[in-house]
């Protein structure tokens, strides 16, 4: 007979698990640009075609092991979910491909900017696309994070373009899965799938112009190189598993991890520039952000 302590017991159990899993996603994404800066002799187009298609190779290959595979085939075969799922690849796609990009061009800093804007980001298209409504607090966190933004953009003379691409692209990769009904590594795999024959068709191109990798490269590249797709899928997986045993607005707050790590790595390993004029847009920016944690937070435990 299972008691109520047996089941809190469990209930705890996933919970920490949960909560692991969270803390390795986040810590993988915030450390991927020192792994990405291993391979900053490779162009940023060929190593994002090259992540794409080992990480199609990594997601199959667990899909078949957890032997639901079928689940990304089904999702191809509705013509709705497919042109859902062509749109969220292209929208990763540029995600992944800015990401890079920045690593290799010295701009961390500003690539963490854009995923301490993403949630926020969030919270606009909920309202402009999905007719969402939001509490003060939420219209108070969204003004410091515009504040934020606007004032870097008087500071540098332009708008942080990269950190408003990564933010954009992934909100709106975020967005159009959550209209898809297809299991997160399923998913993945079906849009990597997608785009896998023009990263493919791509990287041959490169190798027949003699600039490409697989032939020019060493064994360490390979290597690099292949781990790179494991190191796009498992984080995912890891957020998958996570997502689903802890709460909601435990989630919202440890995804600023990543960036973090990555803002750290950028300032404090990479030397780039972070001044302290660029430091109060930052600021005005993670106020947004706690404002708009503690709201989620207090209105979860509400509802308990």
């Amino acid at each position: 007979m299972v008691t109520a302590a047996d089941r809190e017991s469990q209930r705890n159990s996933e919970e920490t698990r949960g909560l692991l899993a969270l803390m390795g996603a986040f810590s993988l994404w915030g450390v991927l640009p020192l792994y990405i800066r291993l391979l900053r002799f490779v162009p940023s187009v060929q190593l994002t075609a090259h992540r794409l298609v080992f990480c199609c190779v990594f997601v199959f290959g667990f899909l078949r092991l957890r032997g639901a595979q079928a689940e990304a085939w089904e999702a191809l075969r509705s013509a709705p979910t497919r042109n859902r799922l062509i749109a969220s690849s292209i929208a990763v796609g540029i995600n992944w491909l800015g990401f890079v990009w920045a690593v290799n061009n010295d701009h961390i800093v500003e690539a963490s900017l854009g995923y301490f804007i993403n949630p926020l980001l969030n919270v606009v298209l909920g309202v402009i696309v999905l007719r969402e409504r939001l509490r003060r607090p939420q219209w108070l966190a969204i003004g410091f994070a515009a504040a934020g933004v606007i004032y870097l953009t008087w500071l540098a003379g332009a708008p942080p373009w990269v950190a408003l691409m990564l933010a954009t692209s992934f909100a709106t990769y975020g967005l159009l899965r959550k209209t898809v009904a297809v299991d997160a590594m399923a998913g993945l795999g079906a849009e990597t799938l997608l785009s896998a024959p023009i990263a493919i068709a791509y990287l041959v191109y490169c190798e027949i112009e003699g600039t490409g990798f697989v032939r020019g490269g060493t064994p360490t590249t390979w290597v690099l190189l292949i781990l790179s797709g494991a190191l796009t899928a498992l984080p995912l997986w890891l957020f998958a598993y996570g997502a689903r045993r802890v709460r909601y607005s435990t989630v919202g707050v440890m995804q600023y991890i990543g960036p973090t790590i990555s803002l750290a790595i950028g300032v404090l390993m990479l030397h780039e520039p972070f001044p302290p004029m660029k430091a109060l847009g930052f600021m005005l920016i993670w106020s947004g952000l706690v404002i708009y944690a503690a709201d989620g937070f207090m209105n979860r435990e509400r509802a308990i």
